[in-house]
């Protein structure tokens, strides 16, 4: 595995590092490691092999809300992975080819799941003390510090008539 630097002290970083996190998880470790970026979100699992395109992180599954939506250096959140063992094999690809997710923020721990977290070489946590998929949305920054097992979730910004749709 290569070495990354340890991060766990360091300050919050880009838009997040003047202001205090609208929320706090907290969760179990999988794989160690610190990281800020946006959040993708789903509800529903992802299949790796047949699911994902690893060259470009492009959910491509038929049917699936994140089709054609790139995880590529986002903080995936979502309840954990399905389908066959070639689910890390996948995702392993995704990373030698620097398209993989930045980290990983899962419910249900599984044999696939914990394997695909180790190859992607990306902080992931799990047994949240709060659902994840309830408090967190597509678009929110999120620090994952998986060595202290904390994620920091700075809720993106509401446009002023956010929600209002023309007549």
């Amino acid at each position: 595995m290569s070495a990354r630097p340890d991060l766990s002290h360091a300050p919050a970083h880009g838009a997040t590092a003047d202001r205090a996190p609208d929320l706090v998880l907290h969760g179990r470790k999988v794989v160690g490691g610190v990281v800020e970026a946006e959040a993708l979100v789903t509800h529903e699992r992802i299949s790796g092999w047949g699911g994902i395109d690893p060259r470009t992180g492009t959910v491509i599954e038929i049917g699936h809300a994140l089709r054609g939506q790139s995880f590529a250096g986002k903080v995936l959140v979502f309840p954990g992975a399905k389908g066959s063992s070639g689910w890390s094999a996948m995702f392993h690809t995704a990373r030698l080819l620097k398209a993989a997710p930045a980290a990983f923020l899962f419910n249900e721990m599984t044999t696939k799941m914990a394997l695909g977290a180790v190859v992607t070489h990306a902080p992931a946590l799990t047994d949240f003390d709060r659902d994840p998929l309830a408090c967190i949305e597509t678009g929110d920054r999120v620090r994952v510090d998986a060595e202290r097992g904390t994620v920091e979730v700075f809720k993106r910004p509401r446009a002023a008539h956010d929600g209002d749709k023309p007549a």
